[in-house]
């Protein structure tokens, strides 16, 4: 259950705008991350978003679906996304950014993703 259930409870929340959400060392790896962002899709008046995820054991397949599911958060218009010393690597911070680049309304990110590793992007 753990992030996924978490988020499950949120997404009724219906009236819910802003939400503050810091998971800090709770081992959410990557179900939990796309369980949680696919729960937070459902919550459909959802403004101003920080998600504080670091060192969760978060992978490539985690972040891109965490991605993927917050573009459907149609009025997401301020987001801060901390995905700290996870491993999502090139893939994943690849996925991650243009599942974004599909939150038209966003109009305000702050995406922190220091890794361990090396992460390359093309220009």
């Amino acid at each position: 259950m753990g992030a996924s259930g978490l988020g499950s409870a949120l997404a009724n929340c219906i009236n819910l705008s802003n939400l503050t959400l810091n998971l800090y060392w709770n081992k959410i790896g990557d179900e939990g991350a796309s369980g949680l962002g696919s729960a937070l899709a459902n919550c459909i008046n959802l403004s101003n978003l920080t998600l504080e995820l670091g060192f969760n054991q978060i992978g490539a397949k985690g972040a891109s679906g965490l991605g993927s599911a917050l573009a459907n958060c149609i009025n997401l218009s301020n987001l801060t996304l901390e995905l700290c010393r996870n491993q999502i690597g090139d893939r994943g911070a690849s996925c991650l950014g243009s599942a974004l680049a599909n939150c038209i309304n966003l109009s305000n990110l702050t995406l922190q993703l220091e890794q361990k590793q090396f992460i390359c992007f093309g220009l």
